[in-house]
């Protein structure tokens, strides 16, 4: 559930990752259950539900509860989720980004508003934020599994539009309808990864003073700590 990399980044410092442990577990549960349901039970032949293993074995997300997660889409049949998306203006008109999976979308709606109008902002409608950023494939991966040079070369021959070395780990970003075409090129040389997925990455980032840091994080953090809510992507530099 990265989010954009500057928010991902301070979730990291403040080790979010640690104390919401069952939170982020739960999330990746509800989208390996998702894309089993949605295609093959088989990794092998489901590159979304691939993904989201991929994922959740990058979170140290046990191997039970991914395979419950697995069975669980055989046994609810009946459950649906659906995938929405909200976008808004935040704390200092910071714009935001929210993709939800809910099986209720006026829970989530109510929900999400209420953290958006408690914290000075307000929710819009699609298209209200999102001219703010690119929507791309992004593909993650540790930087101890392979070397800048390597990376780099394979990302541009398989299609990708770019390639970052950030502090941890490679990013590649490509077409978001190319995406699985590159990953399953890049699988040929490259095991393990950190995380496949579409991503809202800003185009003209803002930055924030120091005295509305916190009430921005803790506005970010609000929505985060959602159960239907996947991933937060805003436009902010902290």
């Amino acid at each position: 559930m990265a989010g954009h990399s500057h928010w991902a980044g301070i979730k990291h410092k403040k080790g979010r990752a640690d104390k919401q442990r069952s939170k982020i577990f739960s999330k990746l549960s509800r989208e390996i259950t998702v894309a089993a349901k949605l295609g093959d039970k088989n990794p092998d032949m489901n590159s979304r539900l691939r993904s989201a293993i991929q994922s959740a074995r990058s979170a140290n997300m046990p191997k039970e509860n991914i395979e419950r997660a697995i069975d669980k889409s055989r046994i609810n049949t009946d459950t649906s989720f659906e995938k929405i998306r909200y976008e808004g203006f935040g704390p200092k008109k910071i714009a935001v980004i929210v993709e939800t999976l809910t099986d209720n979308k006026n829970r989530t709606a109510s929900k999400i508003r209420t953290i958006f109008q408690k914290n000075g902002g307000n929710l819009g409608t699609l298209g209200s934020a999102s001219h703010n950023f690119e929507h791309l494939g992004v593909i993650k991966i540790d930087k101890n599994e392979i070397n800048e040079e390597k990376i780099f070369d394979l990302a541009l021959n398989a299609g990708a539009k770019e390639c970052f070395l950030k502090k941890d780990f490679h990013e590649i970003h490509c077409d978001k309808n190319e995406i699985y075409n590159i990953k399953k090129k890049l699988e040929k040389d490259i095991n393990n990864f950190i995380s496949t997925d579409m991503e809202w990455i800003s185009i003209n980032n803002l930055n924030i003073s120091k005295e509305f840091k916190e009430d921005t994080i803790k506005f970010l953090e609000e929505l985060e700590d959602e159960e239907d809510i996947q991933n937060v992507y805003t436009n902010v530099i902290f």
